[in-house]
């Protein structure tokens, strides 16, 4: 019998690092929250010469439908700047060299930027600004993508191979932690009372406040990584530990930078890739447009939205907490495919949400209790998922090319995020019914889930202990 090896998760040095991916989805959630709203009032005015809260008022909300098409081709352009920027962020990161690191110049320059212009994108929004607010939407972006990649790199980067998978879960929920600030910032200034009042009775401040908050705390989690974690340090301190991880990978063949990828792990990476793709087809349809599904499909406010991912957020981290331990016992393989079933459940469920009837003298109706459990199934279902798909990627390259294929990842993220919200939008417009939100994210991720089973190959990664207790915390900070 193989005895186990010893390799060490410095978890108060990955909970560090995830200080970066705070940052990221802290800004993704207000983005993702805000903007497919601001986006639908403001061209309802462009087309109709009225708000989306008139239009949905009128009688005529299939009205509101049919200026989702250009939510989506906006929405879709970001994603496609992203699409080729990540990839050349991942490979510059990879060859750059100064006193600092090679990832921390990229995700000090991206912070800063965005940081600045992200409050502006409601602002120009109050003042029915459309070019100055998709303006600074691409600012934002483009700034963001500078920072992703590296910073998502950066775990790789100074963790072994068999540990990725359980350091990925950690990462994840300090992220979700960010999105959890956005998500309560949202309960309290409701975006449904701004868009849902008289133009003369919206105050900026409502809207303006989770951008300049979610700004201020981006910046703040980015100096705390750059002053706790030394890049060029580390790189020399893991060096030992890191040539082991790479003896120890869940691969069919090893990585040798000195010949071509093998059939084999190209394969692998390949159909990674491709069922990555369909879910994210799926995940991003839904969260571009819930808010407007919740808004304009329920008629309920805007906070239960961000009470609903609140709960879909614990249930993330609930995940986030065992899929490690998971993979450990069944491997990556059947995880993910454990999370893809839950979440193809979660959706079919959906497919029986129906609207409240609103009470009299009420603005709102009361929200769907079934949607909750979506929420759950899907956020638990999907975090599986998350954890180990990026280990399994990085698995099948070496230290030097952990930029370059986590921008692989990215692309195949970022193409589906591209193609889905102009589909969609297409799709809902021609439709003119929201519940083929439920139905189309179903199919996607039932496709995804035959994909990655049928294609994907089960490999264990080699039986490792590890550190236990105070000796996990580690020395070598």
């Amino acid at each position: 019998m193989e005895q186990a090896r010893t390799l060490k998760l410095n978890y108060k040095r990955t909970f560090l690092i995830g200080f970066a991916f705070f940052g990221i989805l802290l800004l993704w959630q207000v983005y993702d929250s805000w903007c497919p709203t601001f986006l639908t009032d403001i061209f309802a005015r462009r087309m109709y010469g009225m708000s989306s809260a008139v239009l949905k008022g009128s009688g005529e909300p299939e009205k509101i439908l049919n200026v989702q098409w250009i939510v989506g081709i906006i929405m879709a352009c970001d994603n496609l700047a992203a699409l080729i920027l990540l990839p050349i962020f991942g490979r510059l990161s990879d060859k750059t060299k100064t006193p600092i690191g090679k990832r921390m110049p990229y995700i000090l320059t991206g912070t800063l930027v965005s940081a600045i212009a992200f409050p502006f994108i409601p602002l120009f929004f109050h003042y029915n600004n459309v070019v100055g607010m998709v303006i600074m939407m691409g600012i934002v972006l483009i700034f963001m993508m500078m920072y992703r990649n590296p910073a998502v790199s950066l775990m790789p980067d100074i963790t072994p191979k068999p540990l990725r998978a359980k350091a990925n879960g950690i990462i994840n929920i300090m992220g979700y932690l960010g999105g959890a600030f956005a998500t309560v910032l949202g309960i309290f200034l409701k975006l449904s009372d701004y868009i849902n009042a008289a133009d003369e009775a919206r105050k900026v401040w409502t809207i303006e406040l989770p951008f300049l908050i979610a700004s201020v705390l981006m910046v703040i989690s980015a100096f705390v990584l750059f002053f706790t974690v030394k890049e060029n340090k580390l790189a020399v301190e893991m060096k030992d530990e890191l040539e082991e991880g790479e003896k120890l990978a869940a691969i069919e063949t090893p990585v040798d930078d000195n010949k071509p990828m093998s059939k084999a792990n190209k394969r692998m990476l390949l159909a990674i890739l491709g069922a990555e793709f369909l879910w994210f087809m799926a995940d991003n349809a839904v969260g571009t447009y819930i808010g407007n599904f919740v808004i304009y499909h329920l008629n309920s406010a805007s906070s239960s939205t961000m009470l609903l991912t609140i709960i879909g957020g614990v249930a993330s981290v609930a995940g986030f907490a065992i899929a490690g331990a998971i993979a450990d016992k069944i491997g990556r393989k059947w995880t993910i495919s454990t999370g893809l079933a839950l979440t193809v459940g979660a959706y079919l469920i959906m497919l029986f949400v129906r609207p409240n009837a609103v009470a009299d003298g009420a603005d709102t109706a009361a929200f769907p209790v079934l949607l909750y459990v979506v929420w759950v199934l899907k956020g638990f279902g999907m975090a599986l998922v998350h954890n180990c798909s990026f280990p399994m990627v990085v698995e099948l390259c070496s230290s030097k090319k952990i930029g370059k294929f986590t921008g692989y990842y990215y692309t195949a993220s970022m193409a589906a995020q591209t193609v889905t919200p102009v589909l969609l939008g297409f799709i809902l417009t021609k439709s003119s019914l929201w519940g083929i939100l439920p139905a189309y994210a179903g199919v996607l991720v039932l496709v995804s889930f035959l994909v990655f089973t049928l294609l994907v190959k089960n490999i264990k990664a080699h039986k490792v202990e590890n550190a236990k207790g105070l000796e996990a915390l580690g020395d070598n900070d």
